[in-house]
Formats: structure tokens, C-alpha cells, sequence
């Protein structure tokens, strides 16, 4: 995948960590633009489309989850992908990032040579959700997916933002409905890499999806658990071209 001309927008409040990633980044080809901290990050994503978020969740002034939450709110930036950077061994860190819309996270200390790998997965989708030549709408129970603007809609007309790792799960089961899809095919599918042992990222990812679905009851109606399997989506699904 060629990397150049993509921009990434990154906020971390350690000096060492942004000269690192921006002269590795840059010599990649990224075009990328660092602040330190939640304000100045704020001003710079109003200002410059970006193709890839990197937020840090320490920072001077706000954490990166509420970061996280403002871009997923924002009317140009909602779908970017999103790439959190934790100092925090508590898994409680990684789950509330993924819930309120980051697509991957990545701890501290890391590998530059990690994240560029990660980044070029998450644009590696972002570039295969757009790639359709004609829009395709999928309807399945109360709501229509729009394959290639992203867009989901409820049939009472409330439209839910995706991020890049909801859409794509949501998109694997509609691709496969009334399919056991276990977690090694959810995590290929939705993260570009193997799930680790006991990860329960796929677990997180499912139960974020539910929620944008309206699926809440128990046990849920739409993304079924199969115990010892994985995943179903007990839905009808059509093409609503």
C-alpha cells in the first residue's frame, strides 16, 4: 500500500515519542502532524482533514478517551480510523478506548516498526470500505447499511456513526447471515491480525456492535453467542438498491 499523501494527525504530551514517530512516520512517506495536547489537537483536526488519528490517553489537559468520543461525534472526521496509545497495563483502558470507537490500541513501550504496521492495516480497510464502484444498501431487520458511505440507519430515521472496526464487523456478518463466525475469522476480518490468547478484543467488538444495534436484550435477538463457536447474526438480509 503506498503511504504517500496519507496524513496522520497524532497527540502525545512526550516530546521524545513525537520526534520519534514523525521522523519514522515521514520517512515512510506519512505526512504527519504531531500536538501535545487535547487543545491543540482539537484545533488542528478543525483545521486539516487527516486520513488516521494516533491519541495518547495521558494527556496535560484531557484524557485521549474523551478525544476519542469528540472525534467519533465530529461532522467531517467520524469515521477516521483511530489508534490509542496506552502507558496502562489495565486491560479497563483498552476496553473503554474500544467501546467508544477506537479501531486498534497499542502499549507502551512499543515498536515504531508495530505501529506503521498497525496504521497500514487500519488504512488498508478504510481504503477497501471505499472502494466499491456502486453503493450498495443492505437491509437486514430495522436497519440499512450503506456499504460505501458508511452510513447505518434505523428505520425511525436515527443515523448511528460506525467507526472503521464497527463497520467492519457489521459488514462480515451481513456478508455471512445465519453463520457461525468464530473469533480467529472475526479477528482476521476486523483487525488485520490473529486475536492474542484470551484476548477479548472480538468479545469487546461484538458487544460495542450490539449496542449501536439497539441489541440489548438477554440474551441478545440479532448477533447471537454461540457457546464454544462464536458469533451468528440471526437476520434476514437484502440488497435495498
Amino acid at each position: 500500500m503506498s503511504t504517500a499523501g496519507k496524513s496522520i494527525l497524532m497527540v502525545d504530551d512526550d516530546q521524545e515519542i513525537r520526534e520519534l514517530l514523525q521522523t519514522y512516520l515521514s520517512r515512510s512517506g506519512f505526512q504527519v502532524h504531531a500536538e501535545a495536547d487535547g487543545q491543540g489537537f482539537r484545533q488542528a483536526l478543525e483545521s486539516t482533514a487527516c486520513d488516521l488519528v494516533i491519541l495518547d490517553v495521558m494527556l496535560p489537559d484531557e484524557d485521549g478517551f474523551s478525544l476519542c468520543r469528540w472525534v467519533r461525534q465530529h461532522p467531517r472526521q467520524a469515521r477516521v480510523p483511530i489508534i490509542m496509545l496506552t502507558a496502562s497495563s489495565d486491560e479497563a483502558d483498552r476496553v473503554i478506548g474500544l467501546e467508544l470507537g477506537a479501531d486498534d490500541y497499542l502499549g507502551k513501550p512499543f515498536s515504531p516498526r508495530e505501529l506503521q504496521a498497525r496504521i497500514k492495516a487500519l488504512l488498508r480497510r478504510a481504503e477497501f470500505g471505499q472502494a466499491a464502484p456502486n453503493s450498495a444498501v443492505l437491509a437486514f431487520d430495522d436497519w440499512r447499511l450503506d456499504t460505501v458511505s458508511h452510513r447505518l440507519f434505523h428505520r425511525d430515521g436515527e443515523e448511528v456513526i460506525l467507526s472503521g472496526a464497527d463497520f467492519a464487523l457489521l459488514k462480515l456478518f451481513l456478508d455471512h447471515p445465519q453463520q457461525i463466525l468464530d473469533r480467529d475469522t472475526i479477528g482476521n476480518a476486523t483487525r488485520g491480525r490473529e486475536p492474542m490468547p484470551l484476548d477479548r478484543i472480538v468479545d469487546m467488538a461484538v458487544s460495542r456492535l450490539r449496542q449501536r444495534l439497539r441489541d440489548t436484550d438477554k440474551p441478545p435477538r440479532l448477533i447471537r453467542t454461540v457457546r464454544g463457536s462464536g458469533y451468528l447474526l440471526a437476520a434476514h438480509v437484502c440488497c435495498a438498491c
